[in-house]
């Protein structure tokens, strides 16, 4: 059984919204170049932030962290204007822990269709 949840569009600012800090704080010109350094180190929360769905595809099996179970769901976002599809390892809480995969694509159509069909 898996169980999907829509989930409210908050995404589409992530990015801007880290530039403008960015540049807020260190001035203009540095923030694009630290987002994007801000963006790879921190993908999972990003990705697991920028999900418009997500879909409970099943407990992720082998791994407990600290005897936490974990599971696996997938999720379908847009993230810097490009939409994606990312397999990411929740917690209980509700708090991503690892990303399985992640691909990007150049429509929302195809990625709702590589997310209809995530396993």
């Amino acid at each position: 059984m898996t169980v999907e949840t829509h989930i409210a569009a908050r995404s589409s600012g992530i990015v801007a919204a880290l530039v403008h800090g960015l540049e807020t704080e260190f001035g203009r010109g540095a923030g694009e170049a630290l987002a994007r350094r801000f963006l790879d180190a921190e993908e999972v929360d990003f990705c697991w932030d920028a999900r418009v769905r997500e879909r409970w595809l099943g407990a992720f099996e082998g791994a407990e962290l600290d005897g936490i179970e974990l599971d696996r769901v997938a999720v379908l976002g847009v993230l810097d204007r490009r939409w994606f599809v990312a397999g990411i390892i929740v917690d209980g809480e509700g708090q991503a822990q690892g990303m399985i995969a992640r691909r990007a694509f150049g429509g929302r159509r195809a990625a709702e269709r590589a997310f209809a069909n995530a396993r």
